[in-house]
Order: structure tokens, then C-alpha cells, then sequence
């Protein structure tokens, strides 16, 4: 079928939800993809921050024609199957958590991670200990209770009313928090480096004093690391790059979610909890019928090992510091500033960012946007340095025509 075909059938029958890009996509090699005629792109998205591995990767289609093996796509959470428990051993023996709860994405993780932190505080604080203190900028997710702590009026105003007992202060202010808590604050809800924000990396002293504010009143702190987590930043848990110990346990959260990368393009999330959350919990008081499936658990402890180990962590960081110079050293009047954390970069721009991802497209580039004016970079994690040089040169080149 020709690419036009495709475009008018997606047209005529998929809701209409999001603007999509003027080509199909028809194959994928490491950090490239083809479209259905030929040309090929540097992927500098990764189906936003989800294919950390790239594409055409043999150990996930290794462990995928494992788990095919069994016959076990799905049996439900009614039975216990190995590789579900084997995945959270792993999470929690590489994080601060005891526990683990799976679930089907970033979005049902922090829903789950609500209902979590309610429920502790109905055990230690009673009813009306039930507020969530999130901050500006904070995406963290499109479901009704995440979708009221993302405090974008785009987004909420179509929908509302959205869930009661969110309140917000101002990201990397730690005094606008303080002025936002009390004993009614069941949870704090932050994300280590907003994504979706613009590309905004927390303090030590922000984190560090929101672990401390939690403390006091009591409430439980939610590191959302849906897209920052599991290597993009440099470290396993973008927690652990905090610290002058190397593992972030000054600053561990008492829940954290995780989902877009954990199974290199199948869809699953995490929420990792500390025991005294887990104990507040009691048998059907949350569930999913998909969640921790055999399959996408199997391939989920391949993805998650394979990014743990120790040199590809270092390559990673590596590479994020190459992405860092090189974006510096372009010589442009539109870049008003530039943040990065590991491979995830936002440039902010005094143009719009679709401008330069329309010409991104002509250059074999593929970018995304973090808000109307940053220009975002969340490549695969074995994107090579000759890549990063490549996606570097493409950048000024078509800033320079702008």
C-alpha cells in the first residue's frame, strides 16, 4: 500500500487526536528508521523516550521468542507466573523499593500512585489527609487524576472537572512549597527532570528539601520518572544521579513510577514502593486485568538488566555530555538556552519548535517538541556518537536557515 493510502485510511478511521507526521514508517536499524519509501531519519525521539534499545534489537526479539515459547501471552493476575516476580526482584534490588505493582503505563502509574498514597494516609492521618502538592510545569499523564496534577489549561479545561485535592507550587522553589504544605498533604508529586515541561532538571536542593518537607508533615514523596528513569539520565534511577554517594539515598522517594522504556516498546509500568506503603495495601484494593503479563514482564527484565550494567550506564552519561558540547558549541541567535541530563536535552528556542521539526524531516532528523518553543532530544540510548555529531550538525543547519 503507497504512503498516500495509508495517510487517507488512518484519516477516515482513527480518531483524529493527533497530528501526525507526513510519511509512514515502515522499518527500523538501531537509531534509525525508514519510512515506506526509503528514506531514513535519525530517530532523536525513541517513541518519546520509550525505545531505549533502538530498534531491530536481537536480545528484546531473543527474549520476545522465549516468551512466545511458553504460549503464555496472558493469564491474569488470578496466578502466579515466574517472570512477573523475577522483574520486580530486579527493580527492587536496583532501587530504594520493597515492592513493586505493575500496571500498563505512565498515566495508570500515577493514578496508582494516588490511590497509594491516599490510603497510607487514611491509615496514619486520617480522612482528610488527602491533597497532592504537584508543580508547574509537570506532565504526568492524561488520565483524570494525573491530568490534575499537569497543570496545563490545554490539556484540563476540555475535561473538567478534573479529580478535587490538588494543589500546585513552583518547580525548583522550594520556598513556593513550603508555603503549600500542611497536614491535609498526602503526597508531594515530582519528576526528577520534567519532559514534557520543557526539559527542566530539579535542584539537589529542591529534591533534597522536598524529602525533607515530606518528612515533617508526614506525607509520602512521588518521584514520576516515566521518562526520565531506567538510564536516560545516566544512572538506572535519575534519583540515584543525586548525592555524593552515587546511589541517591538522600533522596529516594517513598514511591516512585516508571513505565515508557521498561520493556523496549511494549506497553507496561511500575509503580517501586517502600514497605510502609505497601502495608497500607490490602487484597483488591487496586488491580488490573493486563498488568505484569509473562510476555511484556520477560522482555522487561532483558530491557532492565541490560541498561543497568555499569558500562552502559558510563556510555550513556558519556554520550549525554558529547549531546551537551556539541549543542553548545552551535552559534545561533534563536537558542536562548540549553538544559540536559544525560540524553534527554531541551533546547529552548525564540522561534517554535515546529519549525524546526518540519525541517527536521527533510535533513533525516526525527525531533519533538516540549511545550510551543523547546526543542527536545530523547534519542535511543545506543544512539552512537557519530549519530549525536550527525542530529548536532542537522540542528544548525536548519537554524541557520531560520
Amino acid at each position: 500500500m503507497d504512503k498516500q493510502a495509508v495517510i487517507d485510511m488512518e484519516q477516515q478511521y482513527v480518531l483524529g487526536v493527533y497530528g501526525r507526521a507526513p510519511f509512514v514508517l515502515a522499518r527500523g536499524e538501531g537509531s534509525t528508521l525508514y519510512d515506506s519509501e526509503g528514506r531514513a531519519y535519525i530517530d532523536c525521539v525513541a517513541g518519546i523516550a520509550v525505545n531505549a534499545l533502538g530498534y531491530h534489537d536481537s536480545g528484546i526479539q531473543q527474549a520476545i521468542y522465549e516468551a512466545l515459547g511458553s504460549g503464555l501471552l496472558h493469564v491474569s493476575n488470578l496466578y502466579h507466573t515466574e517472570p512477573h516476580a523475577q522483574l520486580a526482584r530486579f527493580l527492587c534490588e536496583t532501587s530504594f523499593a520493597d515492592r513493586v505493582h505493575f500496571c500498563n503505563s505512565g498515566a495508570e502509574a500515577t493514578e496508582g500512585a494516588f490511590k497509594f498514597a491516599r490510603r497510607y494516609a487514611r491509615a496514619h492521618g486520617g480522612d482528610e489527609k488527602v491533597e497532592i502538592l504537584a508543580f508547574t510545569n509537570a506532565f504526568h499523564g492524561r488520565t483524570m487524576g494525573a491530568l490534575a496534577a499537569t497543570p496545563r489549561p490545554k490539556y484540563q479545561d476540555p475535561f473538567k472537572p478534573l479529580m478535587p485535592g490538588v494543589r500546585f507550587a513552583e518547580f525548583n522553589n522550594l520556598e513556593s512549597a513550603r508555603a503549600q504544605m500542611d497536614d491535609k498533604v498526602c503526597a508531594i508529586i515530582v519528576e526528577p527532570v520534567q519532559g514534557e515541561g520543557g526539559v527542566h532538571v530539579a535542584t539537589p536542593e529542591f529534591l533534597a528539601g522536598l524529602r525533607h518537607l515530606a518528612g515533617n508533615y508526614g506525607a509520602l514523596l512521588i518521584y514520576d520518572e516515566v521518562q526520565c528513569g531506567v538510564g536516560r539520565t545516566g544512572s538506572l534511577w535519575a534519583y540515584q544521579g543525586y548525592g555524593s554517594a552515587g546511589d541517591g539515598a538522600d533522596f529516594a522517594p517513598d514511591i516512585l513510577t516508571a513505565a515508557k522504556p521498561l520493556a523496549g516498546g511494549l506497553p507496561i509500568g511500575a509503580i517501586l514502593m517502600r514497605q510502609k506503603v505497601a502495608d497500607a495495601l490490602h487484597k483488591g484494593d487496586h488491580g488490573s486485568t493486563f498488568a505484569g503479563g509473562p510476555l511484556v514482564t520477560h522482555v522487561a527484565q532483558h530491557v532492565v538488566w541490560r541498561i543497568a550494567q555499569p558500562e552502559f550506564l558510563a556510555a550513556v552519561e558519556a554520550k549525554g555530555k558529547l549531546l551537551r558540547e556539541l549543542l553548545e558549541e552551535i552559534n545561533s541567535p534563536h537558542i536562548r538556552e540549553i538544559r540536559s541530563k544525560g540524553l534527554i536535552a531541551g533546547i529552548e528556542l525564540d522561534l517554535e519548535a515546529a519549525r524546526v521539526i518540519e525541517q527536521g524531516y527533510a535533513r533525516g532528523l526525527l525531533l519533538v517538541n516540549a511545550g510551543p518553543n523547546v526543542l527536545r532530544l530523547i534519542p535511543p540510548l545506543v544512539i552512537s556518537e557519530q549519530e549525536i555529531r550527525q542530529v548536532a550538525a542537522g540542528i544548525e543547519e536548519i537554524l541557520q536557515t531560520l
